[in-house]
């Protein structure tokens, strides 16, 4: 039958969703730290837990950005470290 001719079916009932009350979303401290830190994490590349170690020594990937900074290689170079000591293997 050609869909003009048909009989329209059941009406078709939704069910309205409320939405909820979102609560407010404070900054804290920790989600601040913890953003920088995934920024900084982006900015070096996104480095495996092997290249920490590679550049930093057996407990680099346990090393905060900034004692990894204290330690010589902040973030921003650490693409060309990790390079420089691939190479050198």
């Amino acid at each position: 039958m050609p869909r003009s001719k048909r009989k329209p079916a059941g009406k078709r009932t939704t069910t309205v969703k409320t939405a909820k009350a979102q609560s407010v979303k404070k900054n804290t401290s920790a989600g601040k730290s913890r953003a920088e830190g995934i920024r900084l994490f982006n900015l070096a590349g996104r480095p495996s837990k092997a290249q920490f170690q590679l550049v930093y020594g057996d407990r680099g990937h346990l090393l905060t950005w900034d004692q990894r900074a204290e330690a010589g290689v902040p973030a921003e170079k650490f693409q060309a470290v990790l390079a420089a000591k691939q190479s050198g293997r």
